[in-house]
């Protein structure tokens, strides 16, 4: 093994990140309600917190779980992921365990609350409009 063969120190993969206008077209999480998904919106808040509010259609799956070593649902398997959760930090954190795992995940910035802002649907756990906590 010649010395410009040595091995390389482990790079560590950092996930990008997407404005709340490219994830939601990207998922096809519109405020008309349809679009082309190309990805997954997972949602790594608490249980409470999903009930609270969500986006229609997002993919559910604690942080802590994922932490924990939880797989990603069968419903986001082999997709690119759009991670989400309220103002971006837990998000990003999960978004670079999944890149870890070999997953294409990305981080929305500004999390739910910058999508209600957005004026993009949040619904409630029966249906109705919903809040972000």
């Amino acid at each position: 093994m010649s010395d410009d063969m040595v091995d390389a120190p482990h790079q560590q993969y950092a996930p990008g990140r997407v404005g709340v206008p490219e994830a939601a077209a990207r998922t096809g999480h519109t405020a008309e309600g349809g679009g082309h998904a190309e990805a997954v919106l997972l949602d790594v808040r608490e249980l409470h917190e999903g009930r609270a509010g969500h986006a229609s259609r997002a993919v559910h799956l604690p942080l802590s779980a994922l932490a924990a070593g939880a797989p990603v649902p069968d419903a986001a398997q082999g997709a690119p992921l759009i991670v989400i959760c309220r103002s971006g930090n837990r998000a990003r954190q999960a978004a670079a365990l999944l890149a870890e795992r070999g997953a294409d995940a990305v981080d929305v910035t500004g999390g739910m609350r910058d999508r209600a802002d957005a004026g993009l649907p949040v619904v409630g756990a029966y249906g109705g409009d919903g809040s972000v906590s």
